[in-house]
């Protein structure tokens, strides 16, 4: 497929408008102007996931560029059943992890048994939801790729342990342990880069 030419907006698009549903008509047909506009469309919102699983921007585009290719390629099998974010969504992810799995042997994997069970995971999913998400999200991006990856996917996207070892090929207990290694490198920094957000942790401990 050829690479299709767009202008990328300088804002995101009002993500509550609706895509108009003969765009995705015409990208199911291949047309080029309906990709242009689709591509545009969804950029923003799209860039956003593959910046959480890549080291900076230049990754994250070529991510953004894979998965879209692969959107276009398969989109004339999409159902207009599903959400075409939640679909897109998936791709996009799979895209990401496709590229942490060829790159993977420059990334630090922590088996089971290399770190301490019964420490405390105190960064909890509840007190990430409570931080401004571009300020977490800059975080997150800091992590080792294998740590943030395994963030991602459990905290954010919802897997299981068990399906995270099979997306990744690695057992479920190198997921646990990377998890909790992420857990506690982001309390880490964001104890050090947004103390106004100490008194969260100071809560979790009394709780």
């Amino acid at each position: 497929m050829e690479e299709v030419a767009v202008k990328v907006p300088k804002k995101p698009p009002n993500q509550l408008a609706q895509l108009p549903w003969h765009i995705i008509e015409g990208c199911q047909q291949k047309d080029r102007l309906c990709q242009k506009k689709f591509y545009e469309f969804y950029y923003g919102k799209m860039m956003g996931i593959c910046m959480r699983y890549t080291d900076n921007y230049e990754e994250a585009r070529d991510v953004l560029h894979e998965g879209f290719m692969k959107i276009f390629q398969n989109i004339e099998f999409f159902s207009p059943t599903v959400s075409i974010e939640s679909w897109m969504r998936r791709i996009l992810v799979n895209t990401a992890i496709d590229h942490y799995r060829r790159n993977k042997h420059n990334s630090k994997q922590v088996e089971i048994t290399d770190f301490n069970q019964q420490q405390p995971d105190t960064l909890t999913v509840e007190i990430i939801s409570d931080i401004a998400v571009e300020e977490i999200m800059k975080l997150v991006q800091k992590l080792p790729p294998s740590y943030r990856t395994i963030f991602n996917l459990f905290a954010i996207e919802g897997y299981n342990h068990r399906e995270i070892a099979d997306m990744l090929g690695i057992s479920q207990g190198t997921s646990k342990s990377n998890l909790s290694k992420a857990r506690q490198l982001l309390q880490t920094m964001i104890m050090e880069e947004l103390p106004q957000y100490k008194h969260f942790f100071n809560q979790k401990e009394k709780d």
